[in-house]
């Protein structure tokens, strides 16, 4: 049976079957416990952390990236630094102030809030004063949520809105890949029309049009599933579809059209010539070179579906971080729009950076070092 599996995937697979099978199974299972609300171990997300973490830095090693990666992460760094300046700048630039309401405050109550949060010293004293404090870890204190810590916030959010964000991927992946190959191995047949209107309408329909529908199909007609609200896996369903469909629309047409370029290829004449089956074709040979855009298209993704998207949150009541930022902006919260600012800069810097490095694995061809 192993024989039979490694003629199909290749020899070069072997390696990445050990390390990657195992790593894979691990985070399904810790996946399939949380979905269904079982008590996670501690100990399992620790083995998984710890099982992506050697799987990164065994490739990042073998591949001879430790140069590049350390040049970027100093890049990212950089990176948050900017964004954290001029978000602050921007904040304070703009006309009105926290505590600037319709019904204005008198003068020295005014003046001492401003006084307790330093908003009355220089600017530039301010801006020294919170990025010594962000060094240190300390997004200091919400204006509108008093004596609650942004860290705290931050905590109580991020979870829902990371949790959200994986099973969408999930879906996205699953579905937007496999789709892409099947419409591109029968190219100019029905099924391939049928596939990509279906892909055309999950990018035309906007998020804020399907979540109504879906919810007054399936739980005002049907009422098979809950409209609302993050208890539970029927609570999960309407909000992952809904987050899901589009990106997966989008993978489909981005893997059909590479898969299409690629399949035309010499080599893959070649591998026809040879004999092999258009499975071990498909699947082997054209497949893994035909992730690149995919790939390309998979950073900014991550990044915006791992955070939350705030429509999706917002309609169905999922206590993530959208219910904040939004609040944040309205309420100029200086020090709850600088945290979420930065923690969407965290993720889309890391997503991109991994993105990077899988560039590498899926096309030799591209010499990172």
């Amino acid at each position: 049976m192993k024989e039979k599996i490694l003629l199909f995937l290749g020899a070069d697979w072997d390696k990445s079957l050990l390390i990657g099978l195992p790593i894979a199974l691990c985070v399904l299972v810790t996946l399939f416990l949380d979905f269904f609300g079982f008590e996670v171990p501690t100990a399992l997300y620790v083995v998984d952390g710890l099982l992506i973490l050697g799987a990164f830095l065994h490739f990042t090693i073998t591949q001879g990236l430790v140069t590049y990666v350390f040049k970027r992460t100093g890049e990212a760094l950089v990176v948050v630094m900017v964004i954290a300046t001029l978000t602050f700048l921007l904040l304070r630039l703009v006309p009105g102030g926290p505590f600037d309401q319709e019904k204005a405050l008198p003068p020295e109550v005014k003046a001492n809030i401003e006084a307790k949060y330093k908003l009355n010293a220089p600017i530039y004293e301010q801006y020294f004063d919170y990025m010594a404090k962000l060094a240190q870890g300390d997004l200091g204190e919400s204006y509108k949520y008093i004596g609650r810590p942004i860290t705290d916030i931050l905590a109580e959010t991020l979870p829902s809105s990371v949790q959200l964000g994986i099973y969408a991927l999930l879906i996205s992946f699953l579905i937007g890949i496999p789709a892409g190959v099947y419409a591109a191995s029968r190219h100019n047949t029905m099924a391939d029309s049928l596939t990509m209107i279906t892909a055309i309408s999950g990018v035309a329909l906007p998020s804020f049009l399907v979540a109504p529908l879906l919810i007054l199909f399936f739980s005002f007609y049907l009422e098979w599933l809950p409209p609302a609200l993050w208890e539970g896996p029927e609570y999960y369903i309407l909000p992952i579809i809904t987050l899901g469909v589009r990106p997966a629309a989008v993978i489909a047409r981005l893997t059909r059209s590479s898969v299409l370029d690629v399949i035309r290829s010499d080599y893959i004449r070649t591998a026809r010539a040879k004999g092999l089956s258009e499975m071990v074709i498909l699947y082997k040979h054209v497949l893994k070179n035909s992730l690149i855009p995919v790939l390309t298209f998979s950073g900014p993704l991550v990044a915006g579906v791992l955070t939350g998207s705030f429509v999706i949150e917002l309609i169905f009541a999922v206590p993530g971080m959208a219910k904040h930022l939004i609040q944040s902006v309205s309420n100029r919260d200086y020090p709850l729009i600088l945290g979420t600012t930065l923690v969407f800069s965290l993720v889309l810097v890391f997503a991109n950076l991994i993105v990077d490095l899988l560039y590498a694995y899926f096309d030799p061809r591209i010499k990172l070092t």
